[in-house]
C-alpha cells in the first residue's frame, strides 16, 4: 500500500503470516519504530529535493525484534542521496 502522503514511504503493515514468531520477543514495538523513521526518513528526503516517486522505503523488524527500514531506489538516486549526506 503506498503512502497516501505521497511521501516515497510504503507500509503493508506487519504480516502476522509471513514470519516464524519466537515467543518472547516484540516485534510489533520494533515495527512502530521503524514505520516512525521511515516516514521521517521520507520527509527529509523531500525537503532535500528527493522525488518521493524516485524512492521506496519500507518498515519491517529483524528476527529479533528490532526494527529495519530498507531504502530502494535506482543507482542514480542513490548518487543523490550519498551527496546529500556526504
Amino acid at each position: 500500500m503506498h503512502d497516501p502522503g505521497e511521501t516515497g514511504f510504503t507500509s503493508d503493515g506487519l504480516d502476522l503470516d509471513a514470519t516464524l514468531w519466537v515467543r518472547g520477543v516484540d516485534y510489533l514495538s520494533g515495527w512502530r519504530e521503524a514505520t516512525d523513521a521511515a516516514r521521517a526518513l521520507a520527509d527529509a528526503l523531500e525537503t532535500a529535493g528527493v522525488k518521493a516517486a524516485d524512492i521506496q522505503l519500507r518498515a519491517d523488524t529483524d528476527p529479533d525484534g528490532s526494527g529495519v527500514v530498507t531504502l530502494k531506489c535506482s543507482p542514480e538516486v542513490a548518487r543523490r542521496v550519498a551527496g546529500l549526506v556526504g
